[in-house]
């Protein structure tokens, strides 16, 4: 009989070979390619020293210093960290890994990356490169990687950034660029958040900053903010970055909350750097909190925003709009305007003007920051009256619904007794509806068939009432040929409700 699987296949080869059955070692080798998990069959073979487990491919701590060839291509976890990697080229994978999510290369020592890279890989989520040597970033370094969502580039050696190395990271939410040697705010990935529409946390902590654009990053939303990580920079002391900071405390945001002790900056005298949140009033800054306020317009709308400081003798001022706008002299940019008293104007509302307006106040013993939130609502000055308008055409409808019904209700024609002629006699019913509460003779016909049935109910009318009942009150008898006597009840007969005795008119 057939084997009932690969493992007896094996078995029954070898008893065949020891009883001098056929030699060929054909069956034997299907049956050992079927056994194993990374055999021809199943697309591809485990790399020498390297772990495998279903689609996982680890050959992490294995001394290697160029990636294992080929790879399988059904492998979704590639795990290379602790090597010496140096390099990783175009062709480090010379075919497609189609399913590859996370590709895993920290400590490696590596100073290389092609432009190429990951041609061959390009739906990969997870890239961990930290931890390497790598100092520059080339142009549309990872363009191929549309699908990335975590990046790990901390403690490396990067020193410049290209504007366009990470174009096309359209699904990116980490990245992760702490203890390099950056010099420059990379605010390309933050503005307008073309760049990186998702990016959720972005953490540039431990590097050579030395100066933030504080008016863009007030400008951007604060769960932006939130995950915003610059401490332990080299940063120069001004109040405007106090400002920065000491919102960030107020509003409870984590990446100041959690490294307020790590937030410092450099005063020009002072010998070590000082904790940011300590300017508040410190010689000779004298940095002071500063104060916010809410402002709701509408669209089209003409506003001034207050920069109501209390400061006396101000040497200078300006306001920033949410975009990073500077507004310094009279007459501004067409649409904003800084005003002989300070205050800013806007003209001819927006929606895209909604946003935190900063105004920097600079005096001769200490300088002052005020927030202004303008709120802009996206509807005109009509859209009150509109909607009062829409409010009482809807109660009118509901007024006008209401008398229909009790028209409807009250004043539709009564049924006249000279309409009733006409009318074709109701069809018997089994017990009157309208018997005598107190009345002791049930209503249900008892007679025998053939005979007509009486009910107490019905009471001697006169001729013709109601068009129901003859002359004596007697109910009509019915034609002889039916085969069963109907029942006969009158409901629009009138019962006294306290008396057995009928009402007669």
């Amino acid at each position: 009989p057939a084997p009932r699987s690969p493992r007896d296949a094996v078995g029954q080869s070898a008893v065949m070979a020891g009883a001098g059955g056929p030699r060929s070692p054909l069956p034997l080798l299907l049956a050992l390619a079927l056994l194993s998990p990374w055999g021809t069959v199943a697309g591809g073979t485990c790399p020498t020293r390297c772990i495998c487990a279903s689609n996982i491919l680890s050959c992490s701590r294995v001394a290697l210093s160029v990636v294992p060839s080929p790879l399988p291509r059904f492998a979704a976890v590639l795990d290379l960290s602790h090597n010496n990697v140096s390099r990783l080229r175009a062709d480090w994978t010379p075919g497609r890994l189609a399913h590859l999510h996370a590709l895993l290369l920290s400590h490696n020592g590596l100073s290389f990356v092609s432009t190429e890279a990951f041609a061959h890989v390009p739906h990969l989520r997870h890239l961990d490169l930290s931890s390497n040597r790598l100092r520059v970033l080339e142009e549309n370094l990872f363009s191929d990687l549309s699908e990335l969502e975590v990046l790990l580039l901390y403690n490396n050696e990067i020193s410049t950034v290209d504007r366009t190395a990470f174009e096309n990271l359209n699904r990116l939410r980490k990245l992760y660029l702490g203890q390099n040697r950056i010099a420059r705010f990379p605010l390309e990935l933050l503005r307008d958040g073309s760049r990186l529409p998702r990016l959720a946390l972005l953490d540039l902590s431990a590097n050579n900053l030395r100066s933030l654009p504080v008016g863009e990053l007030q400008a951007l939303p604060a769960w932006l903010r939130d995950r915003l990580y610059l401490h332990n920079n080299p940063l120069a002391c001004d109040c405007q970055l106090f400002q920065l900071v000491a919102r960030g405390r107020r509003r409870g945001l984590s990446a100041v909350m959690d490294f307020q002790e790590e937030l410092r900056c450099s005063m020009p005298a002072a010998p070590a750097p000082v904790a940011i949140l300590a300017l508040d009033g410190r010689a000779p800054l004298n940095c002071s909190e500063a104060q916010e306020a809410v402002l709701e317009a509408h669209l089209g709308d003409n506003v001034a925003l207050s920069c109501d400081t209390r400061l006396r003798g101000v040497r200078s001022r300006h306001w920033v709009t949410p975009g990073g706008e500077r507004v310094l002299e009279e007459g501004g940019n067409g649409s904003a305007a800084l005003l002989a008293n300070g205050s800013l104007q806007l003209r001819a509302l927006r929606p895209e003007d909604t946003g935190v307006y900063t105004c920097w106040v600079a005096g001769p013993l200490l300088n002052e920051t005020l927030y202004v939130e303008l709120l802009v609502h996206n509807f005109t000055l009509h859209g009150p009256h509109d909607t009062l308008n829409t409010a009482y055409t809807t109660l009118v409808g509901c007024i006008l619904s209401v008398v229909l019904v009790l028209i409807y209700l009250y004043l539709t024609p009564c049924r006249c007794c000279c309409c009733r002629g006409a009318e074709k006699p109701p069809a018997p019913r089994d017990d009157s509806i309208n018997s005598s509460v107190l009345s002791a003779t049930p209503n249900h016909a008892t007679g025998v068939p053939g005979e007509p049935s009486r009910s107490r109910s019905a009471s001697p009318t006169g001729p013709g009432q109601n068009g129901r009942f003859k002359v004596g009150g007697t109910p009509q008898v019915p034609p002889r040929h039916l085969k069963a006597q109907r029942k006969v009840s009158d409901p629009d007969s009138v019962s006294s409700v306290f008396s057995d005795t009928p009402i007669v008119v």
